[in-house]
């Protein structure tokens, strides 16, 4: 059984993380390595992207698409175009979907490379991609479940919603009251749903680390993870409010690329390439301060590297 440390901080192991990518990018800086860590970190998060020339699809309407069709023989005087419309629209929406679910996928397996190369200080694709394939699936399996369940969660809250300002606005119930208790409704069912995916989104973020650690599957990660944060939930609360303040400080740094260079720094991967160190930076942060909660939760324990030093502020000298 593993005991718990004393007293849990933030600074120190920011601290550390900051020598560590000082270390791992530039000591000495290799530029194929830069390059792979990013395609690592753009495997790990979201897709994004510009998508390709959509301006045509702003034309489909334009000009007599009935006239031009029927003139040559080949449609139907009576065609409905707002049929095809329908059918095209499905399987836009099916595609995207299809994409949504690979792209999952990869970013699954995309977490564990980043953290291997992390970890080893390497830039590795292959290798990584290929030693925790059973924990990717693992963890793309459990996401997909997760997101399925919160689109059904978020269905059942606007039925919900909807069925209850049904019922309010056929009774007796004057109409300010009606719109009142329904704002109340929506506002607490919003919360609720909001306190929910940021749970899921924090648990998920700890969750690649214990895999990592004790190669399981995503299931005992999860229930590991959240026994944790149920015991010491304050460390936990400041390290995302921390989180959420060096966010912003990077989506400005990002922005500000992306105007002076004219939208190239924020292309996908070209961003990561250009934001590395601070993606490395945080990455790092998040799997040091992990690590206090025990050598369970040490992702450098799992491997021959040399751990880095996480060096806590020395108390005054007594007198």
């Amino acid at each position: 059984m593993n005991g718990n440390p004393a007293k849990i901080e933030i600074f120190p192991p920011f601290q550390a993380a900051y020598e560590w990518m000082k270390t791992m990018l530039f000591r000495p800086f290799d530029i194929a390595k830069w390059l792979t860590v990013a395609f690592a970190a753009f495997l790990s998060g979201s897709l994004g992207g510009s998508g390709g020339n959509f301006t045509r699809l702003g034309r489909l309407g334009g000009g007599d698409w009935k006239y031009s069709a029927t003139k040559t023989g080949d449609l139907p005087a009576d065609w409905n175009i707002l049929t095809w419309g329908i059918a095209l629209l499905v399987v836009l929406v099916i595609f995207a979907i299809v994409l949504a679910v690979v792209w999952m996928w990869v970013a699954s397996r995309g977490r564990f490379i980043f953290t291997d190369c992390l970890v080893k200080q390497r830039g590795a694709i292959v290798e990584p991609w290929r030693e925790f394939r059973r924990e990717g699936n693992s963890y793309f399996l459990f996401s997909l479940a997760v997101a399925v369940g919160m689109v059904v969660v978020t269905i059942i809250f606007v039925v919900i919603a909807w069925a209850l300002f049904t019922m309010l606005s056929d009774g007796e119930t004057t109409r300010a009251g009606t719109v009142a208790l329904f704002v109340v409704v929506v506002i607490f069912l919003a919360l609720l749903w909001l306190v929910c995916v940021l749970f899921f989104a924090l648990v998920s973020h700890f969750m690649v680390p214990v895999m990592y650690r004790r190669r399981c599957l995503a299931r005992d990660a999860f229930f590991d993870v959240t026994k944790l944060i149920s015991r010491q939930p304050a460390p936990f609360i400041l390290f995302v409010l921390f989180c959420i303040v060096l966010a912003l400080a990077v989506a400005i740094i990002g922005t500000i690329i992306a105007c002076l260079t004219c939208c190239v720094g924020g292309l996908p991967y070209i961003s990561t390439v250009v934001l590395l160190p601070a993606i490395v930076w945080l990455a790092t942060f998040r799997l040091m301060f992990f690590r206090q909660f025990g050598d369970a939760y040490d992702v450098w324990a799992a491997t021959a590297s040399a751990a880095p030093a996480i060096e806590s502020p020395s108390p005054n000298p007594p007198a």
